[in-house]
């Protein structure tokens, strides 16, 4: 048996420097050369990490605990060609470990040798198992030679003789080069051999693909390969994932009606998607959406949903048309009262009952009979305790309509405690919190909003971010708030439907409070006000005011889409409004209304029609 090395140091005959000497005691002050060498490596002492190293036997300097701190060093000390007889000889004594192959064209590498480099690592790819695939190229990977890790991979995936194989390692390699080409190659690949990975595919995607190129690319492809493989689900689910990130809902409801009928699932998957088109203002899309639900599935368990979640879409159409016209919302009416005759007023109609009060008492101006309605509401025997509760919000708006605050603030604080940290109490203690501002009470606005604030529900705590800077931003100059006061009564207007009164007390306030912090938050809202009424030349000349003011900042992406939308959806100017969103794109690079405007420039430009 050998002598260790502790043995063969100290034996030697040779001088050695100082610092191998014994100690005063006679004995040597290391337990072990290889503690001591990886300390002098952690402390970049080459060559006493050399020395100790150099004694050893081959087979310990081949070890897994020598090997790569005595090759470390030995290259740090610019001695290639011992790295070199290092490395060929744990090759030659260990090889099944085909990374030792890729440590020694890592030792020519380093010596500028790049020739013999990719000569070396050629022939392990080329020698390469299946079992050594992987760790192969977690090696040319941790090495940083992203060609390399490709090369491993793809020669496991030639040994294996499926395509697919190594798809994931692939993926996640091609979005860490940014080979945005690969990346849609391998997943579309991956998804029609295997669903299963869809979660997967759709994750890697999101990550790798950033640019509107990328997207346009995937889209591309996408319909390509519905077109080619009809019978491929897969395609269709990435298609109908990726136009959703879009926010092509127009699109998304093709492939959702595709993979509804080819899956048989009653409707489900356009009931939810028609949801999300009309949460993002896609009435149209969501109309189709739950009148397809409607008529393809009326013995199905969504059908009455279906019904409800229409009228209220097309409801919302009605009242973001401007100017809202009578004659629709009289045949809204008309159909809620047609579908309450089809389900029954009862506990699973009283959502719809409740529908019908908010059109009686906000579009018609016939307060008594949605009290009415409400109460009946109230009233039905076991209604939900959340529907119950969402008649009585609604009371408490309609008790603000009759300027009887304190009655509003009764019914709100009992939806707050009866449903404590809850969307519906959130919302009605953001009722509590603009009403104290309409009165002109801003410290107890306040004190409701930066409880809001922290709410679960992500509009609601925007909501009250944004009524809480308001609050902060013009109390500051303004310490008495008289500006804001002037501000928050007009608003109590607008809620109250009283469109001429609050456009009047606007111009009042920008009269009395020229200069004043407000300014553009008044134009902003005078613009709206104007829209409302039809006059829609007044609201962009309004909004003109906000654009074309170099000093404004906060709301200058708000006024530039909302003129965009004007010329869109109101002036019917495509070639204006295709302008505008493309300035919003440009210009507010970081707005939240990118998103938008980019689908809306895109649908005005012709791009993917379907």
């Amino acid at each position: 048996m050998r002598p260790s090395s502790f043995l063969l140091a100290a034996a030697l005959t040779l001088s050695v420097p100082a610092w191998a000497q014994p100690g005063r005691s006679g004995a040597w002050v290391p337990a072990s050369s290889t503690s001591l060498a990886q300390d002098y490596a952690r402390r970049g002492e080459n060559e006493k990490v050399v020395f100790l190293f150099e004694k050893l036997s081959v087979e310990e300097q081949v070890s897994l605990a020598v090997f790569p701190v005595y090759l470390e060093s030995l290259q740090a000390l610019k001695r290639y060609k011992e790295a070199e007889k290092l490395a060929k000889k744990a090759v030659k004594l260990r090889p099944d470990d085909a990374t030792l192959g890729v440590t020694l064209g890592a030792v020519y590498q380093a010596a500028g040798d790049a020739s013999a480099a990719d000569k070396q690592w050629q022939k392990v790819v080329a020698q390469l198992t299946p079992a050594q695939v992987l760790p192969v190229a977690a090696e040319f990977s941790r090495r940083e030679l992203p060609a390399w890790t490709e090369k491993a991979y793809l020669r496991g995936r030639a040994l294996a003789k499926n395509d697919t194989e190594y798809a994931p390692q692939l993926i996640r390699l091609y979005t860490q080069t940014q080979n945005q080409a690969q990346v849609l190659a391998e997943t579309l690949r991956l998804v029609a051999r295997d669903d299963r990975q869809l979660p997967f595919v759709r994750n890697m995607l999101q990550n790798a693909l950033h640019e509107e190129k990328d997207f346009d690319a995937l889209e591309k492809q996408l319909l390509s390969a519905v077109q080619d493989h009809p019978d491929q689900a897969a395609y269709s689910e990435l298609l109908l994932w990726l136009q959703m990130q879009r926010h092509d809902f127009t699109g998304a409801l093709v492939q959702a009606r595709a993979l509804d009928r080819r899956a048989q699932s009653g409707g489900v998957r356009v009931l939810e998607l028609a949801a999300i088109a009309q949460q993002n203002k896609d009435y149209e899309t969501a109309i189709e959406g739950f009148e397809y639900v409607a008529k393809e599935y009326r013995s199905g368990p969504y059908y009455a949903a279906a019904r409800q979640r229409l009228l209220q879409a097309r409801e919302a159409q009605v009242r973001e048309t401007y100017p809202v016209d009578p004659a629709k919302v009289r045949a809204l009416v008309a159909e809620y009262d047609q579908l309450l005759t089809e389900l029954g007023r009862n506990a699973n109609s009283a959502s719809v009952i409740r529908n019908l009060a908010n059109l009686y008492a906000f579009q018609l101006n016939e307060r008594a009979k949605a009290m009415t309605l409400l109460q009946e509401v109230i009233d039905m025997p076991r209604a939900s305790d959340e529907v119950v509760d969402e008649a009585k919000v609604t009371q408490g708006d309609l008790y603000i309509l009759k300027g009887e605050p304190w009655e509003a603030t009764l019914l709100y604080s009992q939806v707050e405690k009866s449903h404590k940290d809850s969307p519906l109490g959130y919302e009605a203690k953001l009722r509590n919190a603009r009403l104290s501002y309409y009165a002109g009470d801003f410290k107890l606005s306040q004190s409701h909003l930066d409880i809001l604030k922290e709410a679960t529900t992500r509009e609601i705590a925007n909501d009250a971010m944004q009524l809480s800077l308001l609050i902060q931003d013009n109390t500051v100059e303004d310490t008495l708030g008289l500006g804001l006061k002037a501000y928050a009564a007009v608003e109590q207007l607008v809620f109250q439907n009283k469109i001429p009164e609050a456009l009047k007390g606007l111009d009042a306030l920008l009269e009395r409070f020229p200069g004043h912090s407000l300014a553009d938050d008044t134009y902003y809202l005078k613009a709206q006000l104007l829209r409302r009424t039809g006059d829609f030349p007044g609201a962009m000349a309004t909004l003109e005011r906000i654009t074309n003011n170099p000093k404004t900042d906060v709301l200058s992406d708000d006024a530039l889409f909302l003129l965009a939308r004007i010329q869109e959806e109101d002036v019917k100017d495509k070639v204006q409004a295709q302008a505008l969103y493309n300035q919003v794109i440009t210009k507010f690079p970081g707005s939240i209304y990118v998103a938008e405007a980019r689908k809306r420039f895109r649908k005005l430009r012709g791009d993917g029609v379907q």
